[in-house]
């Protein structure tokens, strides 16, 4: 018997600077980037005062006034980016049995924003430590809970298989689209609405990043602020949306005659057991995940022909991968050329995974690698081929796509294209 393949036949993006695919891969291959000050709430009293952000309305993206009331911006990013992934798939869900559907959909900070404007309403402001529920809006409980995410996606598309919402930090739209391959290829379903989506741009996710100093202080220069691999970087960029994709098993797609992106070839995660925020400079952990990853596709190193890396512009960050490419892809990894796209989206954190599968797929359908944008000044232990700020175009059959999360979770995804071989 075959063993069953997950494959990519439909892609939805809602990301900073292009709402859908066409426009978010315009993007990333114009090397532009979406950052600027924060428009969502008043950030003057914040350290970073910088996000990327949506340009999303509820309305014009198709949403009524009741879902939008309902949703809160993170789940209106995941159910219209899952919107496009169908029509993009050309998929109809009747067609298939609704046993047979199912949806996985990852988030890092759920329905924040939602949350906090009616704390502060209960709480007048924040002057009452015993709150008033009767200022409540009745939506509430659905924003409490994370799982609503994934009830919006399972009404849009009628799944009645298994629906769960993964949380891993940063980690978590690859891992929730890895979660749809396992359900695939074990045989628990034929298709899955995949993906992630977070809208973390809010006073609280700022005020907490803030107190790290995790997040960019260069108010005066937000365009160039997300500088992945360079000298001169000063901490990450925080953004917001999501992607969907339809993940379905390969005899499935060919039956009704879709035409897959790619093919989920291998994944593989790991914990570094180590720090809630601190990462190895050996990278050792990530390595060991890209390995794996490696093992279960039956490929290797020299078959890489990109890296769509973590890159989220810290300084410990950008040497853990690095020295994660070294030691995993051995000599390879001088060859392949790295990029992030977080340069030019910057961090929406559980979304961002998604997104940058995303781009992955897309780079496989286009034969362009997206550059890693304000890259002008290599940091020296960073010294691989990281695409400085302009897109290339060469062959691209196998895509690999790391993500590393608060935590320690560490994510290996790889993506294979009809000309790859393991």
């Amino acid at each position: 018997m075959t063993p069953r393949q997950a494959v990519i036949t439909g892609i939805g993006v809602v990301a900073p600077g292009g709402i859908g695919g066409k426009q978010f891969w315009q993007l990333l291959t114009d090397g532009r980037t979406a950052t600027r000050r924060i428009t969502l709430f008043d950030p003057s009293s914040f350290r970073s005062q910088i996000a990327a952000e949506c340009d999303f309305d509820p309305a014009a993206f198709g949403l009524t006034a009741q879902e939008a009331r309902r949703m809160d911006r993170c789940t209106q990013f995941a159910v219209v980016a899952a919107r496009e992934a169908i029509a993009d798939a050309a998929f109809e869900p009747e067609t298939t049995a609704p046993q047979r559907l199912a949806v996985s959909v990852g988030t890092a900070t759920g329905c924040t924003i939602s949350l906090e404007r009616e704390y502060i309403v209960v709480s007048d402001g924040g002057r009452d430590w015993d709150v008033d529920p009767a200022y409540a809006a009745p939506h509430l409980y659905q924003w409490l809970a994370p799982s609503s995410i994934a009830t919006e996606l399972a009404w849009l598309i009628q799944a009645e298989g298994p629906a769960g919402v993964v949380s891993t930090g940063c980690t978590s739209g690859l891992d929730a689209v890895t979660h749809a391959a396992g359900l695939i290829e074990d045989g628990l379903a034929d298709v899955v609405l995949a993906g992630a989506a977070d809208a973390p741009i809010s006073p609280i996710t700022s005020a907490c990043f803030d107190a790290i100093k995790a997040t960019s202080p260069n108010n005066a220069n937000p365009e160039r602020a997300s500088r992945p691999f360079d000298r001169d970087r000063d901490g990450f960029v925080l953004g917001e949306g999501g992607a969907m994709f339809i993940v379905e098993d390969r005899e499935h797609a060919r039956r009704r005659g879709a035409a897959p992106y790619c093919a989920i070839a291998g994944h593989a995660s790991r914990s570094n057991a180590y720090h809630m925020t601190g990462l190895k400079p050996d990278g050792l952990d990530m390595a060991e995940a890209i390995r794996s990853a490696l093992d279960a596709a039956r490929l290797n190193p020299d078959d890489i022909d990109y890296v769509n890396a973590h890159g989220s512009s810290t300084v410990q960050n950008d040497r853990h991968e690095t020295g994660a490419f070294k030691a995993s892809l051995g000599a390879h990894a001088y060859a392949v050329p790295v990029s992030s796209i977080k340069s030019m989206v910057g961090h929406s954190l559980g979304g961002i995974g998604a997104i940058e599968l995303a781009a992955c797929a897309l780079a496989i359908r286009h034969n362009v690698v997206p550059p890693t944008a304000n890259l002008e000044t290599p940091d020296p232990v960073c010294d691989l081929d990281y695409v400085p700020n302009v897109a290339r175009e060469l062959p691209v059959d196998v895509v690999l796509s790391v993500g590393s999360g608060f935590g320690g979770f560490q994510t290996a995804v790889l993506l294979a294209g009809p000309g790859a071989s393991g």
